[in-house]
């Protein structure tokens, strides 16, 4: 009779979690988008142009790529050419590589490779939410590696942070 007891004991706890567990849950966007999909239904991106003094080819495109896709897989924003319900416009404001740090013999022994972009973010559906901020990332790369050696994959990482960064600000509510 105890085994019986014990094992309707169990049944009644797992069914008792299960319940409080299922009352209790929580959801979660992991793209992170909070939009309103019945206000805003569209989203303009300009070409953000490098007006950086040091100039890497590729970058520009790779940047601008890198924009519109997240919105484009992350959110179901229609992208239009212009007059979106929200709009992305700027430029891609430095683009430089500078010591970190110097070694015990006088020689740099790390670099950074760093890249700011100015953003102009505007809701045409509510303008208390329009913005212009500059967002900034940094890789960091040993000094005996040359830049062409490692530049596409330091490029390749700072873009995906600073767009990450970008849409967190603007359609993310972070």
């Amino acid at each position: 009779m105890t085994n019986l007891r014990r094992k309707i004991h169990q049944t009644i706890i797992v069914i008792a979690s299960t319940c409080l567990i299922a009352a209790c849950t929580v959801s979660y966007k992991f793209n992170g988008a909070s939009i309103n999909y019945d206000v805003i239904k569209t989203i303009s991106i300009a070409n953000f142009p490098n007006r950086s003094v040091y100039q890497w080819g590729p970058m520009e495109s790779m940047f601008n790529n890198a924009l519109t896709d997240i919105y484009a897989t992350q959110t179901k924003l229609q992208q239009v050419n212009r007059g979106g319900d929200i709009s992305l416009s700027g430029e891609i404001l430095s683009y430089d590589q500078t010591n970190k740090s110097i070694s015990s013999d006088g020689y740099s022994s790390l670099m950074q490779l760093k890249m700011t972009v100015n953003v102009r973010f505007e809701n045409a559906t509510n303008h208390e939410e329009d913005f212009e901020r500059k967002f900034t990332a940094s890789r960091d790369f040993d000094s005996s590696q040359q830049l062409n050696d490692v530049q596409e994959e330091l490029v390749t990482q700072i873009i995906k942070e600073i767009v990450e960064q970008i849409f967190n600000a603007t359609v993310a509510d972070w």
